[in-house]
C-alpha cells in the first residue's frame, strides 16, 4: 500500500512538472517565428554594443540610454565591463551617443543599470531615476542631470524590502516613483521556481520618502511601466502574460485596474508619445531564444504601436520586426519628432527616421 501511494504521488508530481514545463513554453512563445517588417531609414547606433535595455527622452530631445545590463543566466557581449548611461541629442543633424560622466563617490565598477525614468521639477531641474543591480542586488539611484557639462550628479540610493526584484520605474516626483517587481523573491533560485510554477506574485510599488506600499499585484512578470500624458493612468507590461494593464491613479497614489490588453508577444518596456498618447512597445516574439542565446538562431526584435488604448478597440500595429539579423532582443522603442529609437536587452540599438 505504501509503495502504491509513493508511486501515485510521484506520478502526480511528474504530471504537474510536465504541465508547468509546457505552460512555460507557451508563456515564452517558444515556437513563434517572426516575419520581418523593415523600415527604410535606419542605422545601428555607434557605441552601443552590449544592450540598451531602456531609453527615455526629454521634451528637448535629449535621449538617455541605459546600457550594459547583466543578469544571472542572461547573455552578455561584454561580461567584464560595467554598465553606464549614454545620451544622444536628437535635435542634432547627426546625433551621436556619448557616455555621461557620473560624479565621484558613486560605485561605477558595480553599476548595472536596468529601467530608467526622467523627471523635470518645477525649477526645471532634471532628475534621472535608474534601477540598478550592483552585484545583482536591487537599488534605485537618483541622479541630477548637469547640462552645463553633460554629467550626472548622484543624489541618493534607495533600497527597500518592497523592492526585491525591480525591473522598471516611472518617476512622478523628485523622490517619488512607481516601480515594477518582476518577481516576488530576490534569490535567483527562488525566482526561477516562481517563474516555473507561474505563481503570479509580481507587483507594482509606490515609493515616496514618507510612504512605500504595494499598489497593484497578481502579475506573472511585471516589466515595463509608464504614465499617460495627462498623468491619470499608469500602464504596466506583464512580460510572460503578454498583457498591458491600464490602471487609474488615485489621489492617494493607489492604482485601480481599468482594463487589460492581451497581445501575442512578450511585452517589455513601454514608452508614451506625449503628443498623441500612443504607446510604443519593445517586444520579444520568442522568449526562449532570448534567454537561451544561440548566435546561429538569435532572438528577434519586434516593435508595436498601440493607439487609443483607453477605447474599446485599441489599434495595434507592428511597426518593425527583424529576425535577429540586424537587431536582437528589442526591449524598448520610443519616438521623438519623427525619429524612432529601438533598444535591446543585450545587443545593439537602432536609430530610424520615420
Amino acid at each position: 500500500m505504501g509503495r502504491l501511494v509513493a508511486v501515485s504521488l510521484l506520478g502526480i508530481a511528474l504530471a504537474l512538472l510536465g504541465e508547468r514545463f509546457w505552460a512555460l513554453r507557451n508563456r515564452l512563445k517558444a515556437s513563434r517565428e517572426l516575419e520581418s517588417i523593415d523600415l527604410p531609414n535606419c542605422h545601428l547606433i555607434k557605441g552601443i554594443e552590449a544592450g540598451s535595455e531602456d531609453i527615455d527622452i526629454l521634451p528637448n530631445g535629449l535621449a538617455f540610454f541605459s546600457v550594459g545590463l547583466k543578469f544571472p543566466g542572461l547573455y552578455s557581449f561584454t561580461p567584464d565591463k560595467p554598465g553606464g548611461i549614454l545620451m544622444m541629442d536628437l535635435k542634432e543633424d547627426r546625433p551621436r551617443a556619448l557616455e555621461l560622466r557620473i560624479s565621484r563617490g558613486f560605485n561605477l565598477a558595480s553599476f548595472n543599470p536596468h529601467g530608467i525614468s526622467t523627471f523635470i521639477d518645477e525649477d526645471d531641474t532634471v532628475y534621472l531615476f535608474v534601477v540598478n543591480h550592483p552585484e545583482f542586488k536591487n537599488t534605485v539611484e537618483i541622479f541630477k542631470y548637469e547640462d552645463n557639462d553633460n554629467s550626472l550628479l548622484h543624489i541618493k540610493t534607495i533600497e527597500h524590502e518592497l523592492l526585491p526584484s525591480v525591473n522598471d520605474l516611472v518617476a512622478v516626483g523628485p523622490a517619488h516613483f512607481y516601480a515594477t517587481n518582476d518577481h516576488y523573491f530576490s534569490d535567483t533560485f527562488l525566482k526561477y521556481l516562481e517563474t516555473y510554477l507561474n505563481l503570479h506574485w509580481a507587483n507594482v510599488i509606490y515609493y515616496s520618502p514618507n510612504e512605500v506600499k504595494v499598489v497593484a499585484e497578481g502579475f506573472d512578470s511585471a516589466s515595463g511601466i509608464s504614465i499617460s500624458p495627462d498623468k491619470k493612468y499608469i500602464y504596466v507590461a506583464d512580460l510572460l502574460a503578454h498583457e498591458i494593464h491600464v490602471l487609474e491613479k488615485q489621489s492617494n497614489m493607489n492604482l485601480t485596474q481599468l482594463k487589460v490588453l492581451k497581445l501575442d508577444t512578450l511585452v517589455d518596456n513601454l514608452s508614451i508619445d506625449p503628443s498623441s498618447g500612443d504607446i510604443w512597445v519593445g517586444c520579444h516574439s520568442n522568449g526562449q531564444k532570448l534567454f537561451v542565446y544561440d548566435p546561429n538562431n538569435p532572438p528577434s526584435s519586434e516593435v508595436l504601436r498601440i493607439q487609443n488604448i483607453l477605447t474599446e478597440k485599441p489599434i495595434v500595429t507592428t511597426i518593425y520586426a527583424n529576425n535577429g539579423s540586424v537587431l536582437q532582443g528589442s526591449s524598448v522603442a520610443t519616438v521623438y519628432d519623427g525619429k524612432l529609437l529601438i533598444g535591446t536587452l543585450y545587443h545593439r540599438a537602432l536609430y530610424c527616421e520615420l
